[in-house]
């Protein structure tokens, strides 16, 4: 709570402030420390009775550290208020002068009082500028509470998602300090999401809609996130949108639906997009204009040709009895898996066959465990369009295009530019802007997953002409760790590593060098790893082990290496799947005996209830199966007497 704040009373204590805020503006210090001395009591605190500013306010608005730091000393209170409840902080915050919050922030000024309307400091922090961010970061640390709201109502984090394309790290700092996602405007109903398609942040989007933001929220005009990314034409955000099951046909008061805005900007594209997606393309507003003749109006040709086709499709499928080849879901759940993408890709390796195909049952529990948006009647007819002749095998890559079930007009690779064909001899290198290096620009990457991966060849710089036929010096490339330990490029993770990168650092899917090493084969790699103490039991989003990796990949070799360093032999991954089972799936007869006769148990289960026989016989040859049951058996073999129950005598030894 905010100390109380004392204003001037009567004509000496008054005209003492404002001579002290005086010299404050003169730098005079020996005349302010001479007034707090021989002056009234605590002239220091006191505010000037017009404004309520005091001598830190004074400091602070003008950027001056020094003069911060001495009055501070003399006993100034850092969270004095004016008459809006402004403290020097907040001034200091609202104007970008970070070098004077830091030394705020240092003498314990407070980074949770409000001022009169109910705004924190973050309020003063949201400008798009690198110095107003310094002073977001040090009001956070200085535990700011990111959930403020003004008296109206009003979350911080819906201000700054109003500015989220210049202020998009704060909005996604705000997010992951705990901002709730479904902040919104009580007057407006305006939601922190629609303000973030309307700026066009597409990070921001879809950080919302992962923390649980309301996709589908209007506002009092019923004005939808969909209507403000049609309107400013931000294709990727309404894929994003219908990726979490927008509503794309909701219609507003004023009786325009995001098409009739995507046609008002000619955005061809997005207008193509909607009508797929399941808006109206007839629908008239309230001036009587379909989106088409809205995109009459405007002279756009594109979009109007667009809308035309959608017109068409409509009027077609909306008859009784005309099956529609591309039903909503089938759309939405393609839009759904483009955009996790990543995540199925990377599930679906783990348990891919080898031959880019995975088990019906592993499908399904990839797609039940991200929620992927169909029922099971819907999943059953996908199963059963990409299992034809497969033996209840799924070709994963054949899901993730979408073109078992799908037209190819709605799929969203339909949506990429079309790449034009080069004629022979036409081609000049390096045409660019001079001073801009001809080559492949860096991949970017999470920091800590980034390593050097080809620095300067020593090529001269050198013109031969006007013509932009020239030859610049080679930049640094970096690529991600995981992608050089699968190219066995083991100097670049040396480099990596004398540069202070972890030797287990992970990715997004908590995958280490050593995980990735296994996974591939990359023996060399993993000797040198483990010289440089990767840890041998780490795992990965899954559960798995770096021997679970080898194991799945028939790496006998790696196995042993990895025993004789500790690996965990009966490692249980989230399945409740262990190495050997892994080995068992592959094939691996090298790898099971292996492991069967370094100790590893038989007699464990997976959640499914299978223990290791039941999945050989599932999964393997008959070599293995026998194997098996041989040691099975002789696990089960009564122990021999020792001794006569009778006698109480050793017998036999």
């Amino acid at each position: 709570m905010a100390p109380e704040t004392r204003v001037a009373v009567g004509r000496l204590e008054t005209l003492q402030i404002y001579k002290v805020l005086q010299c404050v503006h003169d730098l005079n210090k020996d005349q302010i420390e001479k007034l707090t001395t021989l002056g009234v009591p605590d002239l220091i605190n006191l505010t000037e009775p017009r404004n309520g500013y005091g001598a830190l306010h004074q400091a602070a608005e003008v950027n001056n550290v020094d003069m911060c730091k001495f009055l501070l000393s003399l006993g100034a209170q850092p969270d004095v208020q004016d008459f809006k409840g402004c403290t020097p902080a907040m001034k200091a915050a609202e104007l970008g002068h970070d070098l004077v919050l830091e030394v705020l922030a240092k003498a314990h000024a407070s980074m949770t009082i409000v001022n009169k309307e109910g705004k924190g400091i973050l309020f003063y922090c949201i400008s798009p500028t690198k110095r107003h961010l310094r002073c977001f970061q040090i009001a956070l640390d200085g535990g700011a509470d990111v959930n403020n709201k003004t008296k109206g109502g009003i979350p911080v984090f819906l201000a700054a998602c109003e500015q989220a394309r210049e202020c998009k790290e704060m909005c996604l700092t705000l997010l992951e300090r705990g901002a709730k996602a479904y902040a919104y405007n009580p007057k407006t109903s305006r939601t922190a999401l629609m303000e973030a398609a309307r700026e066009g942040a597409l990070d921001v989007v879809r950080s919302i809609l992962k923390k649980g933001g309301n996709v589908n929220a209007f506002d009092k005009q019923r004005y939808h996130a969909v209507h403000f990314a049609a309107k400013g034409g931000f294709f990727e955000i309404l894929m994003v949108l219908s990726a979490y099951k927008a509503d794309m046909g909701i219609i507003a008061m004023d009786g325009n639906t995001a098409l009739h805005h995507a046609a008002s900007g000619g955005f061809a594209d997005c207008c193509k997009f909607l009508g797929q997606r399941g808006c109206n393309p007839i629908w008239k507003n309230i001036k009587t204009m379909t989106p088409k003749d809205v995109a009459k109006e405007g002279g756009f040709k594109a979009a109007k040709k667009e809308l035309g086709k959608a017109m068409r499709r409509y009027k077609k499928y909306s008859k009784p009895g005309v099956k529609n080849p591309n039903p909503q879901w089938s759309i939405t759940l393609h839009d759904w898996s483009c955009e996790h993408q990543l995540y199925l890709r990377e599930s679906f390796a783990m348990l891919s066959k080898g031959d880019g195909t995975v088990t019906k049952e592993d499908f399904v529990s990839i797609l039940k465990a991200k929620r992927a948006p169909v029922s099971e009647e819907e999943l059953n007819s996908i199963i059963h369009l990409h299992e034809i002749g497969r033996r209840d095998n799924i070709n994963t890559e054949e899901f993730l295009k979408g073109c078992k079930y799908l037209q190819k007009a709605f799929l969203l690779s339909a949506y990429a530019p079309k790449k034009k064909e080069r004629k022979k001899g036409k081609e000049k290198i390096g045409k660019e802007k001079k001073g801009k290096s001809t080559l492949p620009m860096p991949i970017c990457m999470m920091p800590n997953h980034l390593i050097s991966h080809r620095e300067d060849s020593g090529l001269p710089n050198f013109m031969i002409d006007d013509s932009g036929w020239y030859v610049d010096k080679l930049e640094r490339v970096y690529t991600h760790i995981n992608f050089g330990t699968k190219a066995r490029d083991i100097e670049s993770l040396k480099r990596a590593f004398a540069e202070g990168v972890p030797v287990d650092v992970k990715d997004i899917f908590y995958k280490t060098p050593l995980i990735s090493a296994c996974a591939h084969g990359n023996m060399d790699t993993v000797k040198f790893l483990l010289e440089k103490g990767a840890h041998v039991n780490v795992s990965d989003n899954f559960m798995w082990t770096p021997l679970h990796h080898a194991c799945h990949g028939g790496q006998k070799d790696i196995a042993e290496l990895l025993l004789n360093h500790g690996a965990k032999i009966d490692a249980v991954a989230l399945g409740g799947s262990t190495p050997l089972m892994r080995a068992v799936e592959r094939g691996s007869l090298d790898c099971a005996h292996l492991l069967i006769k370094s100790g590893a148990k038989l007699e464990i289960a997976n959640k499914k209830g299978e223990n290791v026989l039941d999945l050989a016989k599932a999964y393997a040859d008959c070599t293995l199966i026998d194997m098996i049951q041989e040691k099975l058996d002789s696990l089960s073999k009564p122990k021999k007497k020792w001794w006569s129950k009778g006698r109480g005598k050793m017998e036999g030894k």
